[in-house]
């Protein structure tokens, strides 16, 4: 029996491709620019997260490629529970209209769970193959998320829509910020 062919990591070539792929989607979402003057860097999720609804939903599931990679790459439990806690914390703080956003630039989710995954993959220790039942509760709390994120937004609209009909829209202005805090 011969061995799949294996990357200077030590990795076979197909997972090597696959930590490779997860890596640059974590990369673009999290640090893909560097703010001029500054060492922050951000990517495309606080930026696309600056969408209502649409921007929490795409990042979710740009997330959830990064999450799937991990599971196929048949990372334990532990570390794919870990990944999503992950996701959760991103996920939830990331709903509050702007603030969400900067703690985005710092939190850095996907580049946590690729660091994650990294320590695993150098040192597995003792751990079952993740199963197909893995896979489809890892989408299915991916999509709970995604799902939870834009009620949320659709419950802040709908309130701003029926706040501004009562006060009128010169008053919208104040009552955002009044939502907000």
């Amino acid at each position: 029996m011969t061995r799949p062919p294996t990357s200077s990591s030590g990795l076979p070539d197909d997972a090597s491709a696959r930590l490779r792929n997860a890596k640059a989607v974590a990369w673009a979402l999290d640090s893909a620019a560097r703010i001029p003057g500054t060492n922050i860097r951000l990517g495309l999720d606080p930026i696309i997260g600056l969408i209502p609804g649409l921007g929490d939903l795409t990042g979710a599931a740009l997330t959830g490629y990064v999450i799937v990679a991990g599971v196929r790459l048949r990372a334990s439990r532990s570390v794919v529970l870990r990944m999503l806690m992950n996701v959760a914390i991103d996920t939830l703080v990331g709903m509050v209209p702007l603030l969400g956003d900067l703690f985005d630039v710092g939190w850095k989710a996907n580049m946590r769970n690729i660091a994650l995954l990294e320590r695993f993959l150098e040192r597995p220790g003792p751990t079952k193959a993740a199963s197909r039942a893995t896979i489809a509760l890892t989408i299915a709390a991916l999509v709970v998320l995604a799902a939870g994120a834009l009620a949320v937004t659709v419950w802040v609209v709908r309130a701003l829509v029926r706040a501004s009909k009562e006060r009128g829209l010169r008053h919208f202005a104040s009552l955002a910020s009044e939502l907000v805090v």
